[in-house]
């Protein structure tokens, strides 16, 4: 009898996002995943972090829901986490960049941390 293995599909994960496909995604996190985001809003001491899987669903809702294209770049990944860089852009030429590093539950995130910048107006 041959053990199955269950892993994080990394390419996946980034075609949901590269194709601004949250339903996809969602499906990626476990029941219990944390979502921390730190950026010019969400400082590191008081960053927004998301606790169930309705508001994950809206940020990533939200996000992908924007005129804006994501490319994932820079791909790292092993047993117990991944991590990767996006670069965004909108419509209007803003860029946005994206570093994120996951925590695995076998093949669920189980945590993840975002840290982003944007272009200034």
């Amino acid at each position: 009898m041959s053990a199955t293995s269950t892993t994080f599909d990394l390419d996946r994960f980034a075609r949901a996002a590269e194709e601004r496909d949250p339903a996809t995604q969602l499906s990626m996190y476990a029941a219990d995943a944390t979502v921390t985001i730190v950026d010019k809003v969400s400082q590191p001491s008081s960053p927004r972090v998301l606790r169930t899987h309705e508001e994950i669903g809206g940020w990533l809702q939200e996000m992908f829901g924007r005129d804006i294209t994501h490319a994932v770049k820079h791909r790292v990944k092993d047993d117990t986490g991944v991590a990767f860089t996006m670069a965004c852009r909108y419509a209007d030429g803003t860029h946005v960049v994206c570093a994120t590093v996951i925590a695995l539950d076998g093949e669920k995130v189980k945590e993840q941390t975002v840290v982003q910048a944007w272009d200034e107006k």
